[in-house]
C-alpha cells in the first residue's frame, strides 16, 4: 500500500519546524512515543534544527524535510577524520540524510524504530572546518505501509549554499519487531 496521508498523532509532534531542544526529546524517545522513530543522541545528530517538514512539498508533492547544522571548526569530527587533512567524513552527511527520512516517517504518525538501506550517493564537494552552514535536504518519493513501514526519498546536502552531495533512492524501514 502507497500512501503519503498521516496517521493521527498529538498536535506536539505535527509542527513544521523543530529546534535543537525538540530534536533531543526525539532522540530520548519523547516525541513521537516509546518505541517508535528516534533519531540518534549527540554527537551522531547530524542537524541543529529541522527547517521546515510537510507532506505535500518537495521535488515529488510527497513531502520535505529541510535541516541545518551549524559548523564550526571544532565540531568532533574533524578530530579524528583525517589527520592534518580535517574533513567531515561523508558517510555522516548521509547519515543524517538518513536520519530526516526516519524522522519523516516517525512525523506521520508511522510506527517503529528506524534502520537505513543503502541508496546512490554522488559526492561533488567536501565540509572542511572553513564551511559554516551545511544544509540538508529530503525529498519524499514514496512511503510504503504493508507490514514495515518502508519510506524512499531523494535527497542533497548543501556546503555554504553549494550543493556537494547528492543522494538518490535513499530508504528507511520502521521496524516494529526489534
Amino acid at each position: 500500500m502507497d500512501q503519503t496521508s498521516s496517521t493521527s498523532q498529538s498536535p506536539v509532534a505535527r509542527q513544521n519546524a523543530y529546534d535543537y531542544d525538540e530534536l533531543i526529546d526525539c532522540a530520548n524517545g519523547r516525541l513521537f512515543g516509546d518505541g517508535n522513530a528516534q533519531l540518534p543522541l549527540p554527537p551522531m545528530l547530524m542537524f541543529d534544527r529541522i527547517t521546515r517538514i510537510d507532506e505535500t512539498g518537495g521535488e515529488f508533492g510527497r513531502g520535505q524535510v529541510r535541516a541545518e547544522l551549524d559548523l564550526t571548526p571544532e565540531h568532533w569530527f574533524f578530530a579524528c577524520h583525517f589527520n592534518d587533512d580535517p574533513v567531515m567524513p561523508g558517510c555522516l552527511g548521509l547519515d543524517a540524510l538518513w536520519q530526516m527520512v526516519g524522522f519523516f516517517l516517525g512525523w506521520t504518525g508511522s510506527p517503529g524504530r528506524g534502520r537505513a538501506r543503502a541508496g546512490e550517493i554522488k559526492f561533488a564537494g567536501q565540509i572542511t572546518q572553513n564551511i559554516s552552514l551545511v544544509e540538508y535536504g529530503v525529498d519524499m518519493k514514496r512511503i510504503m505501509r504493508a507490514g514495515v513501514v518502508l519510506g524512499l526519498a531523494d535527497g542533497w546536502v548543501k556546503a555554504d549554499g553549494d550543493i556537494i552531495y547528492v543522494a538518490r533512492g535513499l530508504r528507511v524501514g520502521l521496524f516494529t519487531d526489534l
